[in-house]
């Protein structure tokens, strides 16, 4: 007897669309990165489908509470604060931030972003980050579906003088643009988990158990090298 989910035979997924490159994406009908292909293999040995959803980041832990999705699974660090949404599995991944600029800007080190605007996704570990740099406004943008389009271009419209962002997605960005560039990494390995909706031991104990199996068969390894080869795969 397989695993209880909301639909028998799925994993419901609760994510976003817009471009989040190694970690997801979308490209046509297909969701690509380092992310999807985890939950495709995961879900394989749990002979599930893995089914995604699009939402706004906000809504996320309030959608999970209604039922109608058994995870969240799209960069979500692990913190105490959303501990007491959700049931987190184990990490499937470290991963450090950094801070974009325009590539004209001779920004080098936190100290360099004093008096400065530093935009960064509401409530999120990032913009907590950015919060600990001395005297730098942060500017809060809502976690909607677009959010990460919509700081990049808050960030060349001169809106903001930086931004925040987990560093892969920010390293992928400024290949994208070269008005853009990685100023600096802060090394934090904040580790990112399966949010699973609690009430639900079962599935978090089939989730967690399949994530330490592929962690130890070389599986999320390989997965790693494949999307993200520059890191070296963290446990």
């Amino acid at each position: 007897m397989g695993v209880v989910t909301v639909k028998p035979g799925q994993l419901a997924i609760a994510a976003s669309d817009f471009d989040a490159r190694p970690m997801s994406y979308v490209d046509g009908t297909e969701r690509l990165g380092y992310e999807p292909d985890v939950a495709r293999l995961l879900c394989t040995h749990l002979g599930l489908e893995p089914v995604w959803s699009n939402l706004p980041m906000a809504d996320f832990y309030p959608s999970l509470q209604t039922g109608t999705y058994d995870v969240v699974w799209f960069n979500q660090a692990i913190t105490e604060e959303r501990k007491a949404w959700v049931d987190f599995t184990r990490p499937y991944g470290l991963f450090d931030e950094a801070v974009l600029v325009k590539a004209d800007r001779s920004i080098r080190s936190s100290a360099d972003l004093a008096g400065l605007k530093v935009g960064g996704l509401a409530d999120s570990t990032n913009l907590a980050l950015a919060a600990t740099f001395a005297e730098v406004e942060t500017v809060p943008y809502p976690g909607s579906d677009r959010v990460l389009p919509e700081m990049l271009e808050a960030l060349r419209k001169g809106e903001i003088d930086a931004l925040i962002d987990d560093e892969l997605v920010l390293i992928v960005a400024a290949e994208d643009d070269p008005g853009l560039k990685v100023a600096f990494t802060v090394p934090t390995q904040v580790p990112f988990g399966i949010g699973v909706q609690k009430g639900q031991p079962e599935l978090w104990q089939a989730i967690d158990s399949t994530l330490e199996a592929m962690s130890a068969d070389g599986t999320l390894a390989d997965l790693w090298a494949k999307w993200i080869p520059w890191k070296p795969f963290p446990f």
